[in-house]
């Protein structure tokens, strides 16, 4: 099971963390993976590219982990974007929850 982990501070998103493999099927055709997998790396790459802000991310193959974490300090119209990127990516991450339950989860 992949288990998504939202850190929140003072009502906005301040990170994801992803970990664990989903299980639904072998390595290189596990639809859920790559779902999960591709949803975080968009959530990355749009906080680069459309809202301007460099995330930190980390990256872990063997425990099969991703943690996207916004910079401290963000005010203005990149914090405004950012958020509307993190609360989309969300969603994203509702409906692949809600479509597979038993493969991945969210602590939120």
């Amino acid at each position: 099971m992949t288990t998504l982990r939202v850190g929140w501070e003072e009502g906005r998103i301040r990170r994801f963390s992803m970990r664990g493999h989903t299980g639904f099927a072998p390595a290189g055709s596990d639809i859920v993976c790559a779902a999960a997998s591709i949803l975080a790396a968009t959530c990355a790459n749009a906080l680069e590219s459309v809202a301007g802000i460099l995330p930190l991310v980390e990256r872990g193959e063997r425990e099969a982990l991703m943690v996207v974490t916004l910079p401290a300090g963000m005010d203005g119209q990149a914090a405004e974007t950012a958020q509307v990127i993190m609360r989309t990516v969300l969603q994203g991450f509702k409906d692949l929850s809600e479509a597979y339950p038993k493969h991945f989860s969210i602590v939120d």
